[in-house]
């Protein structure tokens, strides 16, 4: 209730944007706005922080038979961002995720009782050159490849160092990081060090073109060709337009190469997303298709793997049902959204699946290796049908539900997995 009697005081006009990342949120202009841009001698402090509240329902989980389950999930975040200047910047971030009543108890995803999430500092090195040192969160392009993970109930974290360059239209980020290992206690969490990440980010914000490197050493890795060791080097490029004028689309591309055991990698994706928006009618319906395509193995006695990681992507991938993450496959994925009045939104969509190599499995969006291909040489996996809501009530209030259906293909049959997945989420996210 106290936090509902400060943030009822906001002023609407002077506030910026709050954001999921709450560390790219600028207050520097701000005064007068309880909790924001306070002055403490030559520092100045911003406090803020974010609650979400989630109810999951799913039947026939994995399409196998199974009664529903419906369980409920938390997160509570804190932060407070403390400034010395322009050059120097302190950024803390506590995270609490809580789960209840889920059958089969909380998934590595679901709870992290509290824990440090971010805690970093940025040094202004010079002018538009800033080096960012600690436990903090990484985003690019479209969280294809690395992303914060806002799905699911615990975000994903970093540590390490990041440095930043902007120049002449161009942002490049030079990185070197491990994940932060999530686990379920109090202050638990610590670096992987059975896993690392590197690379180089550019954006060119004129004509909305990303080129990158990112490479990543995991000690281990399974696919359905075997178990071992993953050195993986990915290279890509992204074009993009965004939504709500007119046309829009974003276009993307990687080549991975390599080692996996004794075995080198060539694997690859293309992604396209593309939509028309009617402004000028009253819902400005956007019209949106989809297709991806993402490599699978195409013979696992031989000594090149062919399956396409996508390392640390977006949770709910396709979907909030998370059924299946981007690693052989291929999807068509067509969708209608409507914008109602008083910031409501309803999208309806359908997304089809079939596995790009028959001779590789199904994956989870972490990655995790969830059905062998072992048991088919048939080709379409489903497909599913969709319907949300979002409303974002005000600027510090957001309403989202989801109901989805996924009818099992001749794939998932012939090896014995049936049965339908229904699945239900229904979340409220609160920010200040």
């Amino acid at each position: 209730m106290l936090c509902l009697l400060i943030v009822s005081l906001l002023s609407q006009d002077a506030a910026p944007e709050l954001r999921a990342m709450r560390q790219d949120e600028d207050w520097s202009k701000t005064s007068g706005v309880p909790l924001k841009n306070l002055p403490l001698g030559r520092w100045r402090l911003t406090v803020g922080g974010d609650v979400r509240s989630r109810f999951e329902w799913i039947r026939n989980e994995a399409a196998q038979d199974l009664a529903g389950d419906g369980f409920f999930l938390q997160r509570f975040m804190l932060h407070a961002d403390l400034h010395y200047g322009q050059r120097i910047r302190f950024f803390g971030q506590l995270k609490s995720g809580l789960e209840r009543g889920r059958r089969s108890g909380p998934r590595p995803i679901d709870k992290d009782s509290l824990d440090l999430h971010l805690g970093f500092v940025d040094l202004g090195l010079r002018d538009q050159l800033t080096l960012r040192a600690g436990r903090q969160e990484l985003n690019f392009g479209s969280g294809r490849l690395i992303s914060i993970r806002e799905g699911p109930n615990v975000r994903l974290s970093f540590d390490g160092a990041r440095l930043t360059w902007i120049h002449h239209g161009w942002q490049t980020d030079v990185l070197a990081v491990r994940p932060s290992q999530t686990n379920p206690g109090f202050f638990d969490n610590s670096p992987d060090s059975r896993q690392a990440l590197w690379g180089v980010y550019s954006t060119w914000m004129p004509k909305r073109l990303d080129l990158y490197y990112i490479g990543l050493d995991r000690k281990r890795s399974r696919f359905d060709a075997g178990v071992g060791r993953e050195e993986r080097h990915s290279f890509g490029a992204r074009w993009w337009r965004p939504a709500g004028h007119g046309r829009d689309h974003d276009w993307e591309a990687v080549w991975q190469t390599g080692s996996f055991q004794h075995r080198s990698l060539n694997a690859w994706t293309v992604a396209s997303s593309n939509g028309y928006t009617w402004e000028a009618l009253p819902t400005k319906p956007r019209f949106g298709w989809k297709t991806n395509i993402a490599s699978g193995d195409r013979d696992p006695r031989d000594r090149t793997l062919g399956t396409f990681n996508a390392i640390f992507p977006k949770g709910n991938y396709f979907s909030q049902a998370d059924f299946l993450g981007p690693y052989n496959l291929m999807d068509v994925h067509p969708s209608l959204r409507l914008e109602l009045r008083g910031g409501l939104g309803v999208t309806t969509d359908a997304d089809f699946f079939w596995r790009h190599s028959t001779r590789d499995g199904l994956y989870d969006v972490p990655g995790f290796l969830i059905v062998s291909g072992a048991g088919s040489r048939a080709r379409f996996i489903g497909y599913a049908v969709k319907s949300g809501l979002d409303w974002q009530v005000n600027r510090h209030l957001n309403l989202e539900a989801e109901y989805q259906h996924f009818w099992a293909g001749t794939f998932l049959r012939q090896i014995g997995r049936r049965s339908a997945i229904q699945f239900f989420a229904l979340w409220a996210t609160y920010r200040f």
